[in-house]
């Protein structure tokens, strides 16, 4: 009978997304993929160091315990396979066990996260997490050179979520677009009874709240989610009726009103904060791991890189 990952929850991440390659990155970009190539191979046998996402990783995997395997994770890069080999090099030397992996040398990544049944893709490289969205994906860009977690939770994963064009859709902020605040809260008043429309996080969020419920048997690891929006009231009652309509919780809400979002991710200090607009991540990124959901009606492209 073959392997299966039904069931599981699996995160596709890339292989800048895990260890810090940025100066392997600059090689790549200041030359060619000879280059950088030759570089990985030369530093076969010296471990990487921890990028943005591996706590979060690390915490991840620490659900698999005494022969259960609820959380798989997969190194999708758009690496050469011969770097490849760095990569899972550093991965047993960091303690993380990992089995899976598919390397595209430059090309786009994304098409394989229809057969890992990916619940979320973490890369450094926009145009696959753009394509990773519009195929219905959670995925977001990791900001490689954001402060790294503390280790102040070694038991707890935290993730928070930015509210419209992440865990819902981005009509609201249309209507703050078109019309301003005034027309937003009029909007969201007249609709507070109806559900937000599910935005790209929503799958991520469930599959966070199924893992919660399966492990609280043997609680190895506990998972805290937050919702940290600039809604405000009246426009919050919409959101919090939503996540009800969906049969979740969170266990802290922030509405922040317009407020820098920074200074409250330093006090809930995250594993990983997810948000649409680049002012809220580079704020977010100055205090925890930070990645940037490109979605939505605010969202501008920008340029490529390797992952």
């Amino acid at each position: 009978m073959p392997a299966s990952l039904d069931g599981k929850l699996v995160v596709a991440i890339s292989s800048r997304a895990l260890f810090d390659f940025e100066a392997e990155n600059l090689i790549f970009e200041q030359s060619d993929d000879t280059a950088y190539m030759a570089l990985q191979q030369s530093l076969l046998d010296t471990p990487a160091v921890p990028g943005v996402a591996f706590p979060l990783v690390k915490k991840l995997l620490a659900f698999n315990q005494n022969g259960a395997q609820p959380v798989e994770v997969v190194i999708l890069s758009r690496n050469d396979p011969m770097s490849g080999l760095r990569v899972f090099r550093s991965a047993k030397h960091a303690g993380l066990e990992l089995e899976r992996g598919v390397f595209t040398r430059g090309r786009p990544a994304h098409h394989y996260l229809a057969p890992l049944k990916a619940n979320l893709f973490l890369s450094a490289n926009e145009a696959d997490v753009r394509e990773a969205i519009l195929l219905g994906f959670p995925a977001a860009r990791v900001y490689p050179l954001s402060v790294q977690a503390a280790e102040t939770h070694a038991d707890e994963i935290r993730i928070a979520f930015d509210g419209d064009a992440v865990l819902f859709s981005d009509e609201a902020e249309q209507v703050f677009q078109r019309g301003g605040l005034p027309a937003f809260h009029a909007h969201e008043h007249d609709k507070a009874a109806l559900p937000l429309p599910d935005g790209p996080f929503r799958p991520l969020l469930e599959a966070l709240h199924r893992l919660q419920k399966q492990a609280e048997a043997n609680p190895v690891m506990k998972i805290r989610t937050a919702l940290v929006t600039a809604r405000s009231a009246p426009a919050h009652e919409r959101a919090i009726r939503t996540l009800m309509g969906w049969n979740i919780e969170v266990d802290e809400a922030m509405f922040l009103g317009g407020l820098e979002k920074g200074p409250f991710l330093r006090e809930f200090q995250p594993d990983f904060f997810f948000d649409d607009q680049t002012g809220h991540c580079e704020s977010g990124a100055r205090f925890g791991p930070t990645g940037q959901v490109h979605y939505g009606v605010t969202d501008h492209p920008a340029a490529d890189h390797r992952s």
